[in-house]
């Protein structure tokens, strides 16, 4: 089987629905070697579950091997301000760097601060949905799923309202960065976004340090372990990444979810009559269509998995998707159940790496579904197959027009 034609991620009909070829991969193929990018796939929950936890499966391949052995050219310097940015995130970190960010950010980052948050969600869910009333019609993703969670996370961090647009353009050009056969330009764009979004980051850390106001970059300044602070480029780096994945994946929850409900009918029957299924529904809804539907790990020594040789240097890309979509972990796959309980998919990721993020992005989507089954019960599509974005890891929607 070539698995190069049947393969490809990139192309437009992959992007609209990934799940028919995944299944097909994971039936015949489900460990596979994709030279053109000197990486392995995994399609079963059971291996992606175990790869995301392995050992000698990381994130810095340079801590084992040279540049000139991993065939990588010197940077131009136009983007190395985006390698040296994304190369302090502690989601490319290993420990003990890893450990340390995160330590430092929990601390900031807590179930206490996210939960202060659930009222001022659901006022910000209201507030968007009465607006949309007013005309009897939105797009869900640009008028909805966009603004709530950039609004939260905005504030969270203490960013003004009048700076959300410029904040999503700067995210959505480090977006594309963090994608599958990603152009020059596209890096090129990435630096550009990041050297603004760090300058206006760096000029919010100084306003902070002189006064301290009741948000996530006070927190930040403050934050400390056992007398270990933050470096001011790693904190720059840190709000830039909450900034950026605070709300890339959860427009594409809201947005993938609704279109799943709008899909099964039933389904969305089922959550207004209940509203008390909006927990297990949130889950099946990250599960059924996964915002991120692939993360990267470097195979760091020589190991035998999933009856395969991987070698040093090479990469495993963990097919989230796939293995949410597995048979062998999940009854009837491929249908919505909102029922569905347990539901142990691996939308977040697994191991060191487990979404940080995920209490408020599973806050956010509950209040979400749960208004829009009450307060717009006759949501309607306008458009039975919307757009996705021209993305893979991240999938999501470009817009979803909807009549209520």
């Amino acid at each position: 089987m070539n698995t190069a034609m049947q393969f490809n991620p990139l192309s437009p009909e992959f992007q609209a629905n990934p799940y028919p070829s995944y299944d097909m991969l994971r039936e015949n193929i489900p460990v596979f070697f994709f030279p053109d990018w000197n990486s392995w796939f995994l399609t079963r929950h059971e291996d992606n579950a175990a790869a995301l936890k392995h050992p000698h499966f990381g994130r810095e391949i340079e801590r084992v091997m040279s540049p000139e052995e991993l065939g990588w050219g010197k940077a131009a310097e136009q983007v190395q301000p985006l390698y040296d940015m994304q190369g302090m995130w502690m989601l490319l970190k290993d420990p003990p760097e890893h450990t340390h960010l995160r330590t430092l950010v929990h601390r900031a980052f807590t179930p206490r601060m996210v939960e202060r948050l659930r009222e001022r969600t659901q006022f910000i869910t209201n507030d968007l949905i009465d607006k949309a009333q007013v005309n009897g019609g939105m797009d869900l993703i640009n008028e909805f799923a966009l603004l709530l969670p950039v609004t939260v996370i905005a504030e969270m961090l203490g960013v003004p309202v009048s700076d959300y647009a410029t904040l999503h353009d700067w995210s959505t050009g480090l977006a594309h960065t963090l994608e599958l056969g990603q152009s020059e330009d596209t890096v090129v764009r990435g630096a550009e976004a990041t050297v603004e979004f760090s300058a206006y980051i760096r000029a919010m850390i100084a306003e902070r340090r002189k006064n301290p106001q009741d948000d996530m970059i006070s927190a930040l300044v403050a934050a400390e372990t056992e007398g270990d602070k933050l470096s001011e480029d790693e904190m720059v780096a840190m709000c830039i990444l909450l900034l950026f994945a605070g709300h890339e994946t959860t427009v594409n929850l809201i947005g993938n979810g609704t279109l799943a409900l709008m899909r099964h009918p039933n389904q969305w029957e089922k959550l207004k009559a209940d509203p008390s299924l909006v927990k297990l529904a949130t889950e099946e809804l990250l599960r059924y269509d996964s915002p991120v539907q692939m993360t990267m790990r470097w195979v760091m020594e020589d190991t035998e998995f999933a009856g395969q040789q991987f070698r040093r240097g090479q990469q495993v890309a963990t097919l989230i998707g796939a293995a949410n979509h597995d048979p062998a972990r999940f009854a009837n796959p491929g249908e919505l159940d909102i029922t569905r309980d347990p539901n142990p998919h691996i939308a977040f990721g697994s191991g060191i790496h487990f979404c940080l993020g995920a209490p408020l992005a599973r806050m956010e989507g509950q209040i979400a579904f749960a208004a829009l089954a009450k307060r717009l019960p006759n949501l309607k599509l306008v458009d039975e197959n919307p757009p996705y974005r021209d993305t893979y890891v991240l999938r999501g929607l470009a817009e979803l027009p909807v009549t209520f």
